[in-house]
Order: structure tokens, then C-alpha cells, then sequence
């Protein structure tokens, strides 16, 4: 978690910026992040050298050459501002040197091809770069909730806070597909890579021996984790977030996942997390044809969905956020995916969350969808919550509020999973409300549509033309209320007003006025 010191650090160097002439919250934090990563490239020499000199050898692939000492954060941080800026601007310089380090850097300098240096002035690049001196990066959990902290500021800058999904609502959908050992994870429309990054931060969190095995080690850092993404200076955040979280050599494709020049992702991925584009459209020519296999439309959210499933292994498991018009929409594509999840995939649990969840940028009411790419069937029936509150005021000032039906979601799911006798992602077995009710475990939930969370079958999702709306489903129970006759009502009107003309009377004569 931040600590005050480095919030207000961040607080500092964020407030600086602004003054210093940069406004974009995005170019704030794509300037401070070639910053970091100049720093991560000095750290990075510094250990190489430490290592070479315990063992007494010359250096193994160093990042900087002697004659590139200069370049290096340890040196240039030293100089006063004018000459600090010199170097950033000058051919071969600290930020040419940054843009063409290659595999030197890691997985991260790959992006840096696009990146330009846009610190205006020598005065806020030497504050900048002082101020980020001073801040303690010795730990993966400290790099960590800085670059979190930073990325939050995206959400409360301006217009650009569509790139970034809440991080509870991360956190909650990681929890509930709870990823495993051997998952290989992807988000094909990644932006800064938080759920990438929640989904490593769970087995720090739920399996820390894990990461005493070489095995898992080398699996976590350079296969489990897969993101794509076009806009290239998401790119470069995202690689960085990751990097500062402790995952290194991440695969990220700077491509569009929905292009037709795409090529391999396809039964690749056994756990997708996404929350993709809405409100787009394609032309079908730049279209990944067989996506359009699943699904013949122009709306990004069905044709991620129809991606999602192309590139999910046999018994992938995804979590996906989509908006609430997928779940009723009538068009053939609508109804063409909703079918193609019920009645030849293995759809889980749809959760609807309220449409101030994505406040001030976006009102549109979301749903969650849980399901597992089987192509042969297997729904059985569909777990629904109505989420009410997540623990934010759903208004545009999104301030925290005692209110979060998020726990209860995961703990209503979980144990749901465990009551059916579950092996995997919501496997719901074969089990009817009824078994559960003779064994003596009445989850109200489960089997009241008056209650938050309850369970549709699979027949009556297919009678009701695959709608996975929870209005369609959910049942609200009306109280019945008693009135007084009118005879009655009347006689009440009459007595006040008898009141009301004696008070009138008492009042005249304190007055004289009689």
C-alpha cells in the first residue's frame, strides 16, 4: 500500500509538471516514466557491476559503455540544469541513448521507438529528476504502488480516464477466476496492463511459496502474461507497470488483437481478463476473418468477444467486462454471440454492476461475464448478482462509501462453486436447486429471484432468445399498502380544518382584532 511520503512525493513531482507547462496527464506520465526507466537502466549497470566485481570478472553485456558514463542517471543527475538538458536534447544523448538501448533494457525499450522528450524547460527536468532521485526503489512492492498511484491519476485528469478500469473491479474479477499455476493470461485490449498486473499481484498475495520454484519463476516471467494493445504510448506504460511490478519480460503485441494483419492468437490462452473497447465499429475487411466466423458484425464489443473465444485454449476460462446492451441487444450479432456462449460454450454468471462504476467518464450500465470455451456446450445454468454499490458513491465525484457488495460477491460465488461440488471455474455440475435444498444448504440467494444473487437455467435463457439482462430475470416484490376509505380521509381533512379555524380565532383574539 502507498505511504504518505510517497504519495506526497508523487503529489510533488505530478504538481511540478503542471506548473512546469505540461497539462496532459498523459504526457505527464509517459515523460515520467522515460524517466524511471532511464533510472531502472542505471540501477540495472549498477547491479551488473556490483556482481561482476564480488566475483571479480569484467562485466557480462553491459547496459553503458565507459564512454557512455555521461548517460548514465548516477552521473547526469549531478549537473546543474542547463547541462542536465544539453544532454537529454543532444544527438547520442540521455534520451537517444534511452530510445535505442534495445535488448539491453529489457522488454520495455523495445516501445521506446516512438517516444519523444517533451520536458520543456531545464528548470523542471533538473526538479523532476531530483525529486525522482530521492524516492526508495529498492522494493518490487514499492515500484509497484508508485507507478499504481500514478496510473490512478490518469482516472481523476481529464478526459483520458476511459484507458483505465477501476482497480477494485480488477482486483474483484481476478479474485473470482482465481488464476492458476499454469495459466497462460492475456488481456487483448490491455491499455496500462492492470489486470495483467492484479492477476501476478494475486499469487504474490494467495501463493508467495510458488515463487521458491524455479519452474514457476521462469514460467511467471516470461510466458504466463500476454497483453496487445495499439496506441503505442499505452504501450510504453503498460510495459513499465509491469516491469515495476516485479514481471520483466512480459509479451506484449503493439498491434490492434482485432486487425486482420493479427496473426496468433488462437487456442493460445487458458485465462483472459479484459475489459474491451465499446461504442467502436470496423469495416469487415480489417477484420480478423475468423473472428468474424463467431460473430458477423462492425461493434468492438462483440468482435472481442468473438476474439476472446478464438484465442481461449479448450477449457480457457475468461472474465470480460461488456456493456449491459450485449446482454439484451436484438440484432443478429447480439443474439448470434449470446447464443454462441449459452448453448455451445459454458457461460458461468453474468454480474451487473450500476452504471456509475466508470464515473465521471463513462454512465453506461456493465456487466460482467464469467464463462469457459468448451465447444461443445455444458451451461447448465447462470449464477446473476445484482451489484448495487462497490464501495464508491456512483456519482461523478466517486468518493469511498460504507456501501461494497463486492465481498459479498466474491464470497457468494466461491461458496457457490463449493456447494455444487465444483472442479474449476464455475463447473456447476449437474446438481438442481431442488439437491441443494434436500442437503440442507439454502443459499437464499441462490434460489430467490427477489434476492441480490440467483441462478437461471439453461431453458429458460434459451426460451427467452439467449436475453442474459438480469431485469429479465430478477423478480421484485411489491408490498402491498393499505389506505383509509375516502370517507375516512375526508373526515381527517375536516378535523384539520376545524383545528386550523380555532387557531385562526385564538390568534384574532390575542391580537384585539375581535
Amino acid at each position: 500500500m502507498i505511504t504518505g511520503e510517497l504519495k506526497s512525493q508523487i503529489d510533488k513531482i505530478w504538481t511540478d509538471f503542471w506548473t512546469g507547462g505540461i497539462a496532459n496527464p498523459l504526457t505527464v506520465i509517459e515523460q515520467f516514466t522515460y524517466l524511471l526507466f532511464i533510472r531502472r537502466l542505471d540501477e540495472i549497470q549498477l547491479t551488473k557491476e556490483k556482481q561482476a566485481h564480488l566475483v571479480g570478472i569484467a562485466i557480462k553485456d553491459p547496459v553503458y559503455s565507459e564512454e557512455e558514463k555521461p548517460l548514465r542517471w548516477s552521473s547526469f543527475r549531478n549537473n546543474d540544469p542547463e547541462t542536465m538538458y544539453r544532454l537529454f536534447q543532444k544527438e547520442n544523448g540521455v534520451f537517444d541513448f534511452m530510445k535505442n538501448v534495445g535488448a539491453k533494457g529489457s522488454i520495455f525499450a523495445g516501445f521506446m521507438k516512438g517516444a519523444t522528450f517533451m520536458i520543456p524547460t531545464p528548470r523542471l527536468l533538473d526538479m523532476v529528476v531530483q525529486q525522482i532521485d530521492k524516492i526508495k526503489m529498492e522494493d518490487r512492492d514499492t515500484k509497484g504502488d508508485l507507478y499504481e498511484y500514478l496510473l490512478s491519476k490518469i482516472a481523476t485528469s481529464g478526459t483520458n480516464g476511459q484507458f483505465r478500469t477501476p482497480r477494485h473491479i480488477i482486483k474483484m474479477m481476478v479474485e473470482l477466476v482465481k488464476p492458476q499455476k499454469d495459466d497462460t493470461i492475456c488481456d487483448p485490449a490491455c491499455g496500462t496492463a492492470g489486470f495483467l498486473v492484479a492477476a501476478g499481484e494475486y499469487f504474490h498475495q494467495y501463493h508467495p511459496g510458488w515463487f521458491m520454484e524455479s519452474a514457476f519463476r521462469d514460467h511467471y516471467n516470461t510466458k504466463m502474461f500476454t497483453g496487445a494493445e495499439f496506441d503505442a504510448t499505452m504501450m510504453r506504460i503498460a510495459a513499465m507497470n509491469l516491469q515495476l511490478h516485479g514481471i520483466e519480460h512480459p509479451n506484449l503485441v503493439s498491434k490492434d488483437a482485432l486487425s486482420e494483419s493479427n496473426i496468433g492468437m488462437t487456442d493460445q490462452f487458458s485465462l483472459i481478463l479484459a475489459n474491451p473497447p465499446f461504442k467502436g465499429s470496423l469495416d469487415y475487411d480489417s477484420v480478423e476473418s475468423g473472428i468474424l466466423k463467431r460473430v458477423k458484425t462492425k461493434k468492438t464489443e462483440l468482435l472481442f468477444l468473438g476474439l476472446i473465444l478464438r484465442a481461449l485454449k479448450t477449457g480457457g476460462r475468461c472474465a470480460v467486462i461488456v456493456p449491459d446492451g450485449v446482454m439484451f441487444g436484438s440484432s443478429n450479432a447480439h443474439q448470434q454471440i449470446r447464443q454462441e456462449l449459452v448453448e455451445n460454450q459454458r457461460l458461468q454468471a453474468v454480474i451487473s454492476m450500476p452504471s456509475g462504476v466508470f464515473k465521471p467518464y463513462a454512465g453506461v450500465s456493465t456487466a460482467i461475464l464469467l464463462f469457459t470455451k468448451t465447444n461443445s456446450g455444458g451451461t447448465d445454468r447462470v449464477w446473476f448478482y445484482d451489484m448495487q454499490a462497490d464501495g464508491f458513491s456512483l456519482d461523478d465525484k466517486r468518493n469511498p462509501v460504507a456501501a461494497n457488495d463486492i465481498p459479498d460477491i466474491i464470497e457468494r460465488w466461491h461458496a457457490f462453486e463449493q456447494d455444487l461440488g465444483t472442479k474449476g471455474l464455475g463447473d456447476l455440475g449437474t446438481k438442481g436447486l431442488g439437491d441443494l435444498e434436500t442437503e440442507g444448504r439454502k443459499d437464499e440467494g441462490m434460489n430467490k429471484r427477489t434476492e441480490r444473487s440467483f441462478v437461471v437455467p439453461f431453458a429458460e435463457i434459451k426460451a427467452n432468445g439467449w436475453d442474459l439482462s438480469i431485469n429479465r430475470y430478477k423478480e421484485v416484490e411489491h408490498l402491498e399498502v393499505a389506505y383509509d376509505s375516502p370517507a375516512a380521509i375526508l373526515q381527517e381533512i375536516r378535523l384539520l380544518d376545524a383545528e386550523r379555524a380555532e387557531a385562526l380565532k385564538k390568534l384574532e383574539e390575542m391580537l384585539g382584532w375581535q
